[in-house]
C-alpha cells in the first residue's frame, strides 16, 4: 500500500510523514521528491521549469521507483509530496493502479493564514519564498479537485503526532 500524503509545501508532509512510519509496522518513507532532484542533475538536457513535476518523466519514474521499492521491500510506503496539478495526480494514481497497488491519498490542509505563520516561522528551513509562492496554487486546487480527491486533514489544531495518529486510524492501524 501506499499512503500519499499531499498538501502544499510547509504543512507538515515530511513530519508528518516520520511519525506515521513509526505507527505503521514494516513502512518507509518514499520522498518523490527524490526522483526530482535525480532528473535536474540530467540538467542541462531538460527544459527550463519551475517545478520538476513538469517534466513528463517525473510521474512515471515515480510510479516505477515506488513498485520496486514495494517489489523488494514489502510493506507499506509513505510518500510525501505536494501534487496540485490535477493531470499529474491522475497519471500517478492511474499508474498505481495498472500494478493492483492500493493508494490512500491524504491532504494536510490549513487555513492560508496558520500556514503563513507556520512557513514565517520554520526554525529548520527558515522563512522561503518557494513555499508561500504556492499559497494561492494550492488553493486553487484545494477548492477545486484536490479537497474532494483525498482524504482532507485539517491540522490547523492539530500537532504532527495527531495528524499521525488520525492518518494510522484511518487505514485501521490504531
Amino acid at each position: 500500500m501506499i499512503i500519499w500524503l499531499n498538501g502544499t509545501h510547509g504543512v507538515g508532509k515530511t513530519t508528518t510523514a516520520k511519525l506515521v512510519q513509526e505507527l505503521i509496522p514494516g513502512s518507509r518513507v518514499f520522498d518523490a521528491e527524490k526522483v526530482g532532484e535525480m532528473l535536474m542533475d540530467v540538467h542541462p538536457g531538460l527544459p527550463e521549469t519551475d517545478n520538476f513535476q513538469h517534466w513528463p518523466p517525473w510521474r512515471p519514474l515515480v510510479v516505477e521507483t515506488a513498485r520496486h521499492i514495494l517489489d523488494y521491500t514489502g510493506g507499506t510506503l509513505i510518500m510525501p509530496m505536494t501534487v496540485l496539478v490535477e493531470a499529474y495526480w491522475r497519471e500517478i494514481s492511474d499508474g498505481f493502479a495498472a500494478y493492483d497497488i492500493p493508494v490512500r491519498h491524504f491532504l494536510l490542509h490549513t487555513d492560508t493564514k496558520t500556514l503563513r505563520e507556520r512557513i514565517m516561522g520554520d526554525t529548520v528551513m527558515g522563512p522561503s519564498g518557494f513555499r508561500l509562492a504556492y499559497l494561492v496554487r494550492y488553493d486553487k486546487a484545494f477548492r477545486g479537485w484536490l479537497g474532494a480527491e483525498a482524504g482532507v486533514i485539517d491540522t490547523t489544531a492539530l500537532t504532527p503526532s495527531e495528524v499521525g495518529t488520525v492518518i494510522a486510524g484511518a487505514i485501521g492501524v490504531l
